[in-house]
């Protein structure tokens, strides 16, 4: 009877996952097919583009992921207001939003703006490369103030369960990004369509074409993202103070900042380590674009099911819950282990197709393709991580997986890279399984953390579970 029970709560849990996930899989599908479509459309302009571009990209993971990081502190705040049926203090925590995207977008703006000259340089890329990296990374950070109303009002909306809007947002912002590419990337050229010769015209800008069409897309979509939370009818910030509440951003801060000090410190790793890539050489420079880029689309899975399950553990710890807490961690853990390993077949099975889309040299098919049926088989471990770092972020609880991360990070992938490529010459492949071993460290810390952690606000600590037996006289 009591199993029948769990079964039937499970299957009226499932609508409610999937109603949540499915917005966020599909805005990351299309962020990655744009990812795709750009990569291949720089590609046709030779390796030596490619490598430009994809040198600046781990830079660019590192300042998204620590902006996006604000965002969780709101998300855990917000999630769980709502959930304990408070929405004007849901309102307030998103008035402070405004300030926090005011303040870290120009932040971010003057310093990304600023060291544009030197990112290529620290990245290692080759010197005659440098001024095209160069160029490409400040077009793309011009507009960092509309970029960072993206993430952190896309993460507010998420928290309120509104997955739909962002991905509308981000849908509309990647066709425009394509769009623009198709004309600004390439000359005026000839084309046939449908039998017929028809003259296209192109701006013939190459990697910078590539870069202003992104900067506007990003612009467009800030704007529309901003007024879409101006609109909503749950968490509109208006008529709520803008000035800095501290009774608000306090407690989002105590959240945000383990998780940005956690991204900053992961993507500086990322940064690292594709420097020490780079130094091996624009083959492996090459490849590791084309793999990284190949490999993010098989990740959605996961964070669509990360995304739901921070919204629904805020909720449910709101609403102090417990028996829906338990049932929405099996069933999103089973949903996203059976996912990626499903993700994780079709990468192996079809990865020189993959990395076929975005390069035509033989060496970089066959080097990419080899780091890419290494990472298939490692899917579903990292899958279970990000499941459980979602709910952590639902709870308000980051301060466990900053240093996961870090331990991940630094001891195993950048430490292990080091001495593979400076000492035992391994090369790219030896690179991505020190990789490997970082995501299967970060499935059982996270495992552990669970099970024995105190993340939960529900669960009192065993030395508070009995009442404490006065001592005899």
């Amino acid at each position: 009877m009591i199993q029948k029970d769990r079964i039937s709560r499970l299957r009226r849990l499932l609508p409610v996952v999937f109603a949540l996930a499915w917005p966020t899989m599909l805005e990351e599908l299309m962020h990655t097919l744009v990812q795709y479509i750009d990569t291949a459309m720089v590609g046709q302009l030779g390796t030596a583009a490619t490598a430009a571009v994809g040198s600046t990209t781990t830079v660019n993971w590192l300042v998204g992921s620590t902006i996006s990081a604000f965002g969780i502190g709101f998300l855990a705040y917000i999630s769980q207001a709502l959930g304990a049926e408070d929405p004007d203090r849901a309102k307030k925590a998103s008035a402070q939003s405004v300030l926090a995207v005011l303040v870290t977008g120009s932040f971010f703006t003057v310093l990304t703006v600023g060291l544009a000259d030197f990112v290529p340089g620290w990245m290692q890329v080759g010197k005659d490369l440098r001024p095209m990296a160069a160029r490409y990374f400040r077009i793309l950070y011009l507009p960092m103030l509309f970029r960072t109303a993206s993430m952190i009002f896309g993460t507010v909306l998420r928290a309120a369960g509104d997955t739909k809007k962002p991905m509308a947002v981000g849908v509309v912002m990647n066709l425009i990004n394509v769009i623009l590419n198709f004309f600004l990337i390439y000359r005026t050229r000839t084309v046939r369509i449908f039998g017929l010769r028809v003259t296209l015209w192109g701006a013939g800008l190459g990697v910078t074409g590539a870069a202003i069409a992104s900067a506007i897309a990003f612009t467009l979509g800030g704007i529309v993202i901003t007024a879409a939370l101006f609109r909503h009818k749950t968490i509109s910030p208006r008529g709520h103070s803008f000035r800095p509440d501290a009774g608000v951003l306090r407690p989002c801060m105590r959240v945000a900042i383990p998780n940005m000090l956690q991204r900053f410190a992961t993507s500086l790793g990322y940064v690292v380590f594709a420097s020490m890539i780079n130094s091996i050489g624009d083959l492996a420079t090459a490849a590791h674009t084309v793999a990284n880029t190949v490999e993010s689309a098989f990740y959605i899975p996961g964070f669509g099911m990360q995304a739901a399950a921070a919204t629904l553990t805020g909720n449910a710890i709101g609403a102090r819950d417990r028996q829906r807490l338990k049932d929405l961690t099996v069933l999103i853990i089973a949903l996203e282990v059976g996912m990626m390993v499903i993700s994780g077949g079709l990468l192996f099975a079809f990865a020189p197709q993959m990395v076929r889309i975005f390069s035509h040299d033989p060496k970089v098919i066959a080097l990419g393709s080899t780091v890419l049926r290494m990472v298939a088989l490692s899917e579903p471990i990292y899958g279970v991580s990000i499941v459980i770092e979602g709910m952590m972020q639902g709870a308000g609880k980051t301060r466990a997986p900053f240093a996961f991360n870090v331990v991940g990070m630094w001891g195993v992938r950048i430490f292990g890279t080091f001495l593979c490529t400076r000492f035992f010459d391994g090369g790219l492949v030896s690179a991505w399984a020190c990789m490997i071993g970082h995501n299967i460290l970060l499935c059982i810390l996270f495992v552990l953390y669970y099970r024995y952690g105190r993340w939960n606000p529900m669960i009192l600590p065993k030395k508070q579970r009995t009442p404490e037996i006065p001592a005899s006289e």
